[in-house]
């Protein structure tokens, strides 16, 4: 692809007079992270905006054989520019890079050739990285806004992961999402001052606040979800999978996003050892590691101390856990995480996995469902199935193959609960072309 060799920049100046769109991917994380930045002087508005249109956008906009993710990250932006709603020119757009072999790295390119043939190429891209792609002399990530956005993380893991334990079993429908609602203002409160780095208070307030919600004591099955980030987060990529599974009867298990960013700095010590590239690196990374593994151990313990709630497993165990499964070496498609993360959640007692795969990105269905036969060669009673989303899929043939899975949960835990009835054969969810294929009990 030819790059614009002058693509517009976004400037201090414009930091009072654009409006700063960035595409949803987490929920509560990014209700806080919008807050921050608006703190911090940026004019930041987080897009909501859902259903069949932005995929329209994206097609039309986005090659098709490029990545799901890719095409619905450009498409909301360009809906929202065509939407009336910004001025064009004094609306910029946010996104953010790993800067690794995942075509995430040419989302920038991807993004602003769009904006040309759609007549917005005057409109600024602020690309949030360290791999120092694109220009953003306008935007300053500076360590007093890093640390709150790290910490608007660690907060929106924890009520992610308590409220996914609530929403299932609430006895009053909504107070879930009222809690979430509370504390999302609250944080946002506390991040306008230092208020917000007394964790241990905040653990123990957010922890029983949602141990407080009125629950119904009822059994159903947990179900992991797992896959490419993108997918695994955004409800406008997986077609708002865990609302899909909730109202189905189960229980989503979703670990936090802190782990994903745990695992970058992982593969930077990695990188060191295979590649033999600079040692402060290593270092630095090494440091950078041990202080968010210590914050997140922190949130750890406060579930186990205030509640009954599952604890999150902490980063340093889920490391040890694809030991003989795949080496640390392997990043691409979310890599050695994705392994881990179903390793950590057969370990957990959750055998029931969705994995989310986008469309266009090879290395996540390699290592997805070349993986999830390995794993389940090692665990027989894993239940996992891998839902691919694109632009053509109906939403009918994923809820379909998610229903069956949930089928299969449900006769594993009867045929547990009952020893002596007839074994019905179960359904081999690795492959789309198995479906009806039955697999003989042991």
């Amino acid at each position: 692809m030819a790059r614009d060799r002058n693509p517009a920049e976004f400037t201090k100046e414009m930091r009072k007079t654009h409006t700063i769109l960035v595409p949803m991917m987490l929920p509560i994380h990014f209700k806080i992270i919008e807050q921050v930045l608006i703190q911090y002087g940026y004019h930041v508005k987080v897009l909501e905006t859902d259903g069949r249109r932005v995929v329209d956008e994206g097609v039309k906009n986005v090659h098709n054989d490029t990545c799901y993710p890719a095409l619905l990250v450009i498409g909301q932006m360009i809906d929202a520019l065509k939407s009336g709603e910004y001025d064009p020119d004094k609306t910029a757009l946010m996104i953010t890079q790993t800067g690794g072999g995942c075509r995430a790295s040419n989302y920038i390119y991807l993004l602003r050739k769009a904006l040309k043939q759609s007549g917005f190429e005057n409109v600024p891209v602020i690309s949030i990285n360290f791999a120092n792609l694109g220009n953003k002399s306008g935007f300053a990530l500076t360590p007093s806004l890093l640390m709150r956005l790290l910490y608007a993380v660690l907060y929106g893991d924890l009520i992610l992961w308590l409220s996914n334990q609530c929403k299932p079993y609430e006895k009053n429908k909504g107070d879930t999402n009222q809690m979430i609602d509370k504390w999302v203002k609250e944080l946002c409160r506390q991040l306008s001052s230092l208020s917000f780095i007394r964790t241990g208070t905040n653990y123990r307030r957010i922890v029983e606040d949602f141990a407080s919600i009125p629950r119904v004591k009822a059994h159903k099955p947990r179900v992991g979800v797992v896959g490419e980030i993108y997918m695994k987060y955004a409800p406008l990529g997986n077609n708002h999978l865990e609302d899909f599974l909730i109202a189905e009867g189960a229980e989503p298990v979703v670990s936090g996003v802190l782990d994903f960013l745990m695992y970058c700095l992982k593969n930077n010590v990695v990188d060191v050892d295979l590649y033999g590239q600079k040692r402060g690196r290593k270092a630095l990374c090494n440091t950078a590691l041990a202080i968010v593994q210590h914050w997140q151990n922190k949130m750890i313990k406060a579930v186990k101390k205030y509640s009954n709630f599952r604890a999150p497993t902490p980063f340093s165990e889920l490391v040890t856990l694809v030991d003989g499964f795949i080496g640390m070496g392997t990043k691409m498609g979310e890599g050695w995480l994705l392994t881990a993360e179903m390793l950590e959640l057969i370990h957990s007692g959750v055998n029931n996995i969705v994995s989310a795969q986008p469309f266009g990105c090879l290395p996540n269905h390699i290592i997805a469902k070349g993986m999830s036969r390995k794993v389940k060669d090692r665990y027989p009673q894993a239940n996992i199935v891998a839902v691919d989303y694109d632009p053509s899929a109906t939403p009918i043939n994923q809820e379909n193959r998610l229903k069956l899975m949930l089928a299969n949960a449900k006769l594993a835990e009867e045929m547990e609960n009952t020893p002596k009835m007839v074994a019905k054969p179960l359904v081999d969810m690795s492959e789309p072309n198995q479906e009806k294929q039955p697999v003989k009990q042991a």
